[in-house]
């Protein structure tokens, strides 16, 4: 199948229109139209229903609008290794969650240069969902996230072990810390439910925040308490910033580098091996 075709099928899909299509994409109008007659004569099934509001996705083009993200996805991606940098053997592909690219991904970008000269590199900063879909979809070599995802075809490969810790701040203060100064910090599904689990009675946050990073400057500033690696707030805890809060509870919070069951095992060790390079590092230097 022409991969322009694939595009044009996204344009439209995007603008929801024929005519926009054309315009983002320097084509007439006819042209467009004959794109999608001959892909919707290939797949045997109408895409489109055109009406004077635009066009809208019949229920076979949903079911398409999946693997044509993913042709063109890929078709970039093959488009990219074909052209490879001078001196290079190959281009790997890596994503990692927002909190795992300090230091894990950094440490690991400085190892692939020293020790895999031959290799380019791609990283990516996403969510875990979309980085495993792109793992899963043949677009990622390997993504590193937190929770082993359960998936088909996908191997999740325990890096390091962690725990999520709630502290306190320590400062002097005109009133203690109440209820309220809790900052919930999203880790995930697993630790929300691990966390409503423990603590069932407590009331909905007066401040939740996606980012741990922001979380900790939120309360370091303010005061409050929270969750948080340990290995995160280690030295807030050393220089007595921040306190353990006692007998909390404490969450396991695991790191997990996660790649296709089809990927090229040479290739798949060299990364590997870096990765727990990058991971003993990480973890040692949160001791």
């Amino acid at each position: 199948m022409d991969i322009n075709a694939a595009r044009t099928f996204l344009e439209i899909v995007k603008t929801g229109s024929f005519v926009s299509a054309a315009t983002n994409l320097n084509l007439t109008q006819t042209a467009v139209s004959a794109r999608i007659r001959v892909l919707e004569e290939q797949l045997d099934r109408p895409l489109f229903v055109r009406n004077k509001a635009g066009a809208r996705l019949t229920a076979a083009g949903e079911q398409f609008l999946r693997f044509a993200s993913s042709m063109v996805q890929v078709w970039e991606r093959a488009r990219k290794a074909v052209a490879l940098p001078p001196g290079r053997e190959m281009v790997v592909t890596v994503g990692a969650e927002l909190s795992l690219w300090d230091p894990l991904l950094r440490d690991w970008l400085f190892w692939v240069r020293q020790a895999c000269p031959e290799f380019a590199v791609s990283a990516q900063i996403d969510d875990a969902e979309r980085l495993v879909d792109r793992v899963q979809a043949g677009l990622l070599d390997v993504a590193i996230v937190y929770a082993a995802p359960q998936r088909p075809g996908v191997i999740a490969e325990l890096l390091f072990e962690e725990k999520l810790v709630m502290v306190s701040t320590t400062a002097d203060r005109k009133h203690p810390l109440q209820a309220e100064d809790h900052v919930r910090i999203d880790w995930g599904d697993a630790f929300a439910a691990s966390y409503q689990a423990a603590f069932p009675d407590q009331p909905n946050p007066v401040v939740s925040i996606s980012y741990g990073p922001l979380a900790l400057d939120y309360i370091l500033a303010m005061g409050g308490s929270g969750y948080f690696r340990k290995g995160f707030v280690r030295r807030y805890l050393e220089d007595g910033r921040l306190a353990l809060v006692p007998d909390s509870p404490e969450f396991s919070y695991s790191a997990y580098a996660v790649h296709s069951a089809k990927a090229d095992k040479g290739v798949m060790e060299r990364i590997r091996a870096g990765l727990r390079e990058a991971a003993l590092r990480a973890t040692s230097e949160s001791l």
